[in-house]
């Protein structure tokens, strides 16, 4: 098993450019199979879950071609739909939540689809009804094999409708989209995800032919299309990925310039972080993180205690609270971190608290930091990374921290970090890679 060894305690400095976005890049990708015509996407991340998925379209007979570095063509003119009933695609699907967004397109072109039950991070219950009640009231027949956790759906032709979404479900947003495009006449999508991530899909769709209304909003109209055509798409850089490295900057008092960052499409981020006494300069698109010693929270105009809470976009991202609390662990100020999408993602408190920090884990939504104002740094633990979000968030505690950590099942890590540890070394971090 891989894994982190970080030496901490060192200031960090120079200049990083976020990598192309990771959930972006899963629903883009699926969206290639709805087209037999060329599709050309640029800044695709190099990370462990988008290189499976591209493995995956190219094994079910889409011709992939990697043009440069973080470039791929895409052509599924000539696919093999049997592979989807394969032990290979069942073996390497369930290893890849994402492999979720291949069904829309698939039923939308082809009028059928098989997926078995995806994984993805384990932070608590992550249904998948939105997608399919989607897909049912498009009017596709819906089977859920127990025996085999797999998902079978097919259709004549999809009927456009209209539709109330229980849960504003960003996957299962993209994968209704998917399906609509090729649907018959008028779908309209009702409390349906609106993140950056999601209109980069549907404007990729409109360059492709599609007919996208409400772009933006959480009301779509999709006007359904006989055939989709080919298209050139870049990819936003990671709004997670500068998160982290904004948390990172405050954590080691280090003075970091993000570059690129798409500033207009980073919604509350900045805010959230500003809450808790980080400041940043926007020059031009790059974002400047100056060297800070000490930040303080910001309490509530009445003076009660900061809460920082996730939700739907455009509220703040629940993939950025585990570095909020990490962050907030050496601010001046208590903060209440309330993690209300995801009942499992806290859990990973009690590593910080071994490491020192000052937390109180109210239940498995809430957990109240006291920020110590660095008087008495984290020391360094050995400890092993359960998600993507959390396991970022340990390195950047490991990075501040007294001494040295070692972080185990980074393969978590790289599933959404492209050559992290490389990277923070150009920066001047300790870390390598056992």
């Amino acid at each position: 098993m891989d894994a982190f060894e970080i030496v901490g305690g060192h200031k960090l400095s120079g200049t990083i450019t976020p990598q192309g976005a990771k959930n972006e890049a899963l629903q883009i990708l699926c969206a290639t199979l709805l087209t037999p015509e060329k599709v050309t996407l640029s800044n695709i991340p190099n990370i462990r879950d988008v290189n499976m998925l591209i493995q995956l379209i190219d094994r079910l007979g889409s011709k992939v071609t990697q043009v440069s570095e973080d470039t791929y063509t895409f052509q599924a003119d000539d696919l093999n739909l049997d592979f989807l009933y394969s032990q290979e695609f069942r073996q390497d699907a369930q290893k890849l939540r994402g492999s979720i967004m291949m069904i829309g397109p698939l039923l939308a072109r082809f009028g059928k689809a098989f997926i078995p039950r995806p994984g993805g991070d384990k932070i608590g219950r992550r249904r998948l009804d939105t997608h399919f009640l989607g897909f049912q009231k498009l009017g596709a027949k819906f089977d859920f094999d127990k025996a085999e956790a797999s998902f079978y759906l097919e259709s004549d032709r999809l009927k456009g409708v209209y539709m109330l979404l229980d849960e504003a479900s960003v996957t299962g947003t993209a994968n209704i989209i998917m399906a609509a495009v090729g649907a018959e006449g008028t779908t309209t999508i009702y409390n349906a995800a609106c993140e950056p991530y999601i209109q980069q899909l549907c404007r990729m769709l409109n360059s492709m032919g599609a007919n996208i209304e409400g772009i933006g909003s959480n009301l779509l109209k999709i006007h359904g299309v006989d055939a989709l055509g080919g298209c050139e798409h870049r990819m936003l850089p990671d709004m997670i990925e500068i998160g982290s490295f904004i948390g990172m900057a405050a954590m080691t008092a280090s003075a970091l310039t993000i570059k690129d960052v798409r500033y207009d499409q980073l919604g509350l981020i900045p805010e959230v972080f500003q809450r808790l006494g980080i400041q940043m300069e926007l020059q031009g698109d790059d974002l400047h993180i100056p060297e800070q010693e000490h930040y303080e929270v910001q309490s509530f105009i009445d003076g009660s205690i900061m809460q920082i809470a996730d939700a739907p976009w455009p509220g703040f991202t629940p993939d950025l609270l585990s570095i909020i609390l990490v962050v907030a662990t050496q601010a001046k100020g208590s903060v209440l971190i309330h993690q209300k999408m995801f009942e499992s993602r806290l859990f990973f408190v009690d590593k910080l608290i071994d490491m020192g920090a000052q937390i109180i884990l109210c239940d498995p939504h809430r957990a109240a930091v006291i920020g110590m104002d660095r008087a008495y740094p984290l020391r360094g633990i050995q400890m092993t990374s359960p998600d993507i979000r959390a396991g970022v968030a340990l390195l950047i505690a490991a990075l501040s921290a007294d001494g040295t950590s070692t972080i185990y099942n980074i393969n978590q890590i790289d599933r959404g970090y492209q050559y992290i540890d490389k990277r923070l070394q150009a920066l001047g971090a300790q870390i390598r890679r056992l």
